[in-house]
C-alpha cells in the first residue's frame, strides 16, 4: 500500500479497498479509464485496518468499498470513515446485492455490483464530484452569517438559517423547510448535523429539525414504522416522524418549550 501526493487539477483522489488483489486490479484499470471527473489512484488497502491506517496520513475524495472482507467488513470500515473530520464520499462495489438498503443508510453515494461496468463506474464518481461540490458550497454558506446558498432552477437562493424549521433527506437530496416554503440541497444530512449541532436536532435517521421550533409531541401511526411518536413544529402543519432513539432527546425539548 503506497501512497503518492494529493491529487491536482481537479482529479479525484480514489482509496480501493478489497481483499481481492485481481478485483483491486480491474478496479485500477477502470479508474484510469474514467475521464469525467478524472481519477487519481492513491492507494489501496485488503482490509479495513489498512484502509484506516491509509487514511491519517492521506487525503482521500472517494472509498470504493468492498463488504465482504475478513475481519470488520465494508459497511464497518463505512462506518468509521464517516466519523472522520473530513470523511470520503463511499461507494460500495461488491458482489452481493443484498446490502444495498444497509449501504445507502450509511449515505453511501453508490452501490455498484461486480462486475463493474465502465460506464456505472463513471456515473457513480459523477455523484461523487457533484457531492463535492456541494459541500463546498455548504462551507462557503457558513461562512456567510449562518445564510444558506441554494442553488434552485438556475437561480441562487440565500436562506437564512433562523427561518429553517426542518431538513429532511429525501433520495439523494435534502428538503430544507421554512414556513414559506421548502427548497432541494445538495448535501449530507451528517454534515448539517455536525454544523448546526446548537440550533439542530437529529430526531431520526432522515430528518433534524430546528431546536427552537419544538411545539408538540404525540404518538402517531406510520405505514412503514408502525405505532411510533411525532413531532409537531410551529411554523408546518405535517408531524416529523422520532425514532425510538432520539426520543428521550424530543421529549426533552417538548418540556422546555
Amino acid at each position: 500500500m503506497t501512497a503518492v501526493a494529493p491529487g491536482m487539477g481537479g482529479l479525484l483522489r480514489a482509496l480501493v479497498v478489497d481483499d481481492e488483489s485481481l478485483a483491486r486490479a480491474r478496479m485500477h484499470t477502470l479508474l484510469g479509464d474514467c475521464t469525467a471527473p478524472a481519477v487519481q489512484w492513491v492507494g489501496e488497502a485488503s482490509n479495513a485496518v489498512q484502509a484506516m491506517a491509509f487514511v491519517q496520513h492521506q487525503a482521500v475524495d472517494v472509498a470504493l468499498i468492498d463488504i465482504h472482507m475478513p475481519g470488520a467488513d465494508g459497511l464497518t470500515l463505512a462506518r468509521s470513515l464517516q466519523a472522520l473530520p473530513q470523511p470520503p464520499a463511499l461507494i460500495f462495489v461488491t458482489a452481493h446485492a443484498e446490502h444495498a438498503v444497509d449501504a445507502f443508510d450509511l449515505e453511501a453515494v453508490d452501490y455498484l455490483t461486480k462486475p463493474v461496468r465502465l460506464e456505472r463506474l463513471q456515473a457513480a464518481l459523477l455523484k461523487v464530484e457533484r457531492l463535492i461540490q456541494s459541500r463546498r458550497g455548504l462551507e462557503a454558506s457558513l461562512a456567510q452569517n449562518d445564510v444558506l446558498i441554494i442553488q434552485e432552477r438556475g437561480r441562487t437562493e440565500r436562506v437564512p438559517l433562523q427561518q429553517v424549521l426542518y431538513f429532511k433527506a429525501e433520495l439523494k437530496y435534502i428538503t430544507v423547510r421554512t414556513a414559506a416554503r421548502s427548497y432541494i440541497l445538495d448535501g449530507a444530512l451528517g454534515e448539517l448535523e455536525e454544523k448546526y449541532r446548537a440550533d439542530f436536532v437529529r430526531i431520526h435517521r432522515n430528518a433534524l429539525i430546528a431546536r427552537r421550533a419544538v411545539r408538540a409531541l404525540e404518538k402517531h401511526f406510520d405505514a412503514e414504522e408502525g405505532e411510533g411518536w411525532a413531532v409537531r413544529l410551529n411554523g408546518v402543519d405535517e408531524p416529523l416522524a422520532v425514532s425510538r432513539r432520539q426520543l428521550a432527546t424530543v421529549r426533552d425539548l417538548v418540556s422546555r418549550a
